[in-house]
């Protein structure tokens, strides 16, 4: 029997979103329901299978490197920047992604934190359970000016729902052309313009070296005192520290975020505390719908390795044994 470990399980709904049968009589199933930290290695050692939540834990080189039983992982998604893949391979770990179901529900995420902060909801809900009632006093997005930092598939989502809403929508990226921001039908405006002009802004970036710190404390100054930084992309696109002077500053309106510079954000981490800010942890892929596609593939890719012809390999030099 081979050992498989289902890593950061968060809400353990992973064993009731699919059917793993098929792998019962094959595999030892273990559930991971908290983040495994420093001790992901010792934790890992007895594991032949490892079927991965995007990238919640890291695996560099040095983790494959400790881990010699492990044979084949599973991805949730098509991308994870914390796995190095190279290393896989030269560890000979397959390595099989799944499917990623639809970007509507991150899309969603960031409209329920525009209007959050719009309409004051996280401090008014808690000013409804100390028995407050109406202690702030709320705007419109209807007329207001949306900035879209990144106008890709997740962004123009974004953008048509500002649309719909009675926004104004500019965007604008460091490849945006004013023909595809045409084709979106928003503006297309230089970075400074965007920052210093929109109400809200909202990132919709891939992480990568060129978008590490895009957002900048001289971005944030150029913003309205009243205009809100919104991210559900990822959070060192944006300097933190720059970010929590500002909010302590008050020289933005705030911020509404969905991710961190470090996950899961520790309990004492000076944003919790931060003024003008909607939280959320991380949630703009998790639902329902998502979860049966990541875990339905997860049981297909696990099951197909098993049966020795593993399916949508992210890493094929593993399979030749090269890299």
């Amino acid at each position: 029997m081979f050992e498989l470990a289902i890593l950061d399980d968060y809400q353990r709904i992973a064993l009731s979103l699919a059917d793993w049968a098929p792998l019962r009589d094959r595999v030892n199933i273990t559930v991971f329901d908290q983040a495994l930290g420093a001790d992901a290695a010792a934790k890992l050692a007895p594991f032949d299978i490892v079927c991965m939540m995007r990238e919640r834990t890291p695996f560099p080189a040095s983790l494959f490197q400790a881990l010699p039983k492990l044979k084949f992982m599973t991805l949730t998604g098509g991308r994870a920047p914390s796995l190095d893949l190279e290393a896989a391979s030269a560890h000979g770990v397959i390595v099989s992604h799944t499917g990623y179901g639809s970007q509507q529900a991150t899309a969603e995420l960031t409209w329920s934190l525009i209007l959050a902060s719009a309409r004051h909801i996280p401090t008014e809900t808690a000013g409804m359970r100390a028995g407050a009632w109406q202690t702030t006093v709320g705007r419109v997005v209807d007329g207001k000016l949306l900035g879209v930092l990144g106008l890709g598939k997740l962004g123009g989502k974004v953008a048509a729902i500002g649309k719909a809403f009675g926004m104004q929508v500019q965007a604008w990226s460091p490849n945006l052309t004013a023909e595809k921001a045409e084709a979106a039908g928003v503006h297309r405006v230089d970075k400074a313009t965007l920052f210093r002009t929109s109400d809200w802004i909202s990132i919709h970036m891939i992480l990568s070296d060129r978008s590490r710190g895009l957002v900048g404390a001289q971005d944030l100054a150029l913003m309205k005192p009243d205009a809100w930084l919104v991210n559900t992309s990822r959070g060192p696109i944006v300097d933190e520290a720059a970010l929590l002077s500002a909010l302590h500053a008050g020289s933005i309106g705030g911020a509404a975020l969905d991710v961190y510079d470090q996950e899961p954000l520790p309990a004492d981490h000076p944003l919790r505390q931060a003024p003008r800010t909607v939280l959320t942890p991380h949630l703009g892929f998790v639902t329902e719908d998502t979860y049966r596609v990541f875990y339905r593939d997860t049981v297909e890719d696990v099951a197909a390795w098993l049966d020795g012809n593993p399916i949508r390999v992210m890493n094929p030099a593993a399979l030749t044994g090269t890299s």
